[in-house]
């Protein structure tokens, strides 16, 4: 279909005959879990946002864990490449409207000619795989990288209106025979993943597939998404799909822009230019990629909102300049931002077991929120609280792992020796991870660690209070690998207690296993089980 004016994003929403309302799907039932294959499937969509970019820099290095399907060129309100037509667009909600400015309706949005950032990214990867592959030999060829790469629907914000070849892709592994459950990252705009359903229920609504191709579709797609940066997640796909699930996260590694303002003194260092500057941008092509502050580059030239490679100049003297200023200049070479990894930070192979059913959480936080910590959360003045104790701008848990992680990964893309490098402790449960317990229990739990270094290997163990529906601390007594839990007097059948094995070795660059145990208080007779949280 021709686009003819802006509203033409919107109206492709609505444009399968009868698609009305998503009562009439028929009754099909919502997901009951996933059918956790040996990794998850993953499809990643993107914009060129510098932190996407930094995201999929990131993304790239952990390869070896998922099993990624896809890599899609996305559109989003921040960035469009136009039709090539000479078509005016806008929408109302666009950042071209927004800061005061009214710069659209505009041919293209800070899309960049021959923008190519996904090919530039595994060229790096490509230059970095021969060492890399000696650290994991699970780092797939370049070749085999490229062959994922797909354009989807880029040519307006929102736009729906034509199925890509990014959509297509899509389309064919929502529909395909793999049961396991489908991850759908949405760095950018949500557009090229709603094309893919919308075309999935132009072609089946109205016939007797349809509700077998709802269920399958609704079980398979788990989508996560950083925000609606389209609104077609919230327009079309919770509207029409409502079964599928939207996965969000309470972030427990700061990434987003601005994260460097949210965090400890002890976790500051990690996003300081120091830091930055030693173990990510002078760590060979992939590293040489990745933004920060002052770094002399602009995600499009002229663009009046990317003033981040900009040096010594304040605030008042970039706008002075034509630049929106809306975050505080930072010293040259400090972390800007990687908004989009905590989408896929729970995929990662680190034994916290964030991917699977249930949602137990992880470096990218956990999902669903558990319904006492929501309400808690809700009703909490948390400004109020800094105000009265900064303190509780506390360590983030797993914000030092996570970039010591990052870096570990860029020192093995430079450095062609295995024994040059450090490589993750392994760490293994003497007693399965996942437990039925009783009030007033004791509980005893271990674990067997190792190095592949010869490193000595530390245990740590804690309770994750935010990932339990328990509230409140237990008693943990902790000897080495070895740890007992007394589970309290006044736990509830069915509420969960959540306890870490945090197995670090002894380096520089420090790297870290953990073991997940989720002990759940016994139903009463006659119960319903919950699923494990």
């Amino acid at each position: 279909m021709k686009l003819t004016n802006p509203l033409m994003a919107t109206a492709a929403l609505l444009m399968v005959p009868g698609c009305t309302a998503a009562m009439d799907q028929g009754d099909a039932p919502a997901s009951e879990g996933e059918a956790q294959g040996p990794k998850p499937r993953v499809v990643v969509t993107t914009d060129p946002e510098l932190d996407d970019l930094n995201s999929l820099i990131r993304y790239l290095l952990y390869l070896p864990d998922v099993e990624t399907e896809a890599i899609v060129y996305a559109s989003s309100q921040y960035h469009w490449r136009g039709d090539g037509e000479g078509t005016q667009w806008f929408m109302p909600y666009g950042e071209y409207r927004r800061f005061g400015l009214e710069l659209c309706p505009c041919t293209s949005w800070r899309w960049a000619e021959g923008e190519q950032f996904i090919d530039d990214a595994i060229d790096a990867y490509a230059e970095s795989y021969p060492n890399l592959v000696v650290h994991d030999a699970e780092y797939p060829a370049p070749q085999d990288v490229r062959a994922l790469v797909k354009w989807g629907n880029v040519s307006f914000d929102g736009d729906l209106s034509s199925d890509t070849e990014g959509s297509d892709a899509i389309r064919a592994l929502l529909l395909d025979d793999d049961p396991a459950p489908l991850h759908l990252h949405v760095f950018g705009g949500g557009n090229t993943i709603a094309r893919a359903l919308l075309s999935i229920q132009e072609d089946y609504r109205g016939t007797d597939e349809w509700p077998e191709i709802y269920t399958k579709v609704a079980r398979k797609a788990i989508i996560r998404a950083s925000g609606d940066q389209d609104f077609t997640i919230g327009a079309y796909i919770e509207k029409f799909w409502p079964d599928i699930e939207i996965r969000d996260a309470v972030d427990p590694v700061p990434l987003s822009y601005n994260a460097y303002a949210r965090v400890s003194l002890e976790d500051a260092v990690y996003y300081g230019p120091e830091w930055t500057r030693e173990n990510i941008t002078s760590q060979g092509p992939l590293g040489a990629l990745y933004r920060t502050w002052g770094d002399g580059r602009q995600m499009v030239p002229g663009d009046r909102t990317d003033y981040f490679g900009e040096t010594g100049k304040t605030a008042d003297e970039l706008r002075a300049e034509g630049f929106t200023v809306w975050a505080p200049v930072q010293p040259q070479g400090t972390f800007i931002s990687e908004g989009d990894t905590p989408t896929y930070l729970n995929l990662i192979a680190n034994g916290l077991r964030g991917y699977q059913q249930g949602g137990l959480g992880g470096w990218g936080g956990f999902f669903p929120l558990p319904a006492v910590r929501e309400e808690y959360i809700s009703n909490t003045d948390f400004a109020a609280l800094l105000q009265e104790s900064p303190e509780r701008l506390k360590t983030h848990p797993f914000a030092a792992a996570a970039q010591n992680d990052f870096a570990a990964r860029l020192r093995w893309s430079v450095t062609s020796d295995y024994a040059d490098a450090n490589h993750h402790p392994v760490l293994a449960p003497g007693q399965p991870f996942d437990r039925s317990v009783t009030p007033g229990e004791t509980v005893s739990l271990d674990v067997a660690v190792s190095d592949p270094d010869g490193d000595p290997v530390e245990v740590d163990w804690w309770q994750w209070e935010d990932a339990g529906t328990y509230l409140g601390p237990v008693t943990l007594a902790t000897d080495g690998t070895a740890a007992t839990v007394t589970i309290p007097e006044d736990a509830a059948p069915g509420e969960t207690i959540h306890v870490i094995a945090e197995a670090s070795d002894d380096r520089e660059l420090e790297l870290t296993t953990y073991g997940h145990f989720v002990l759940r208080v016994a139903q009463e007779p006659g119960t319903d089980r919950r699923p494990l949280r």
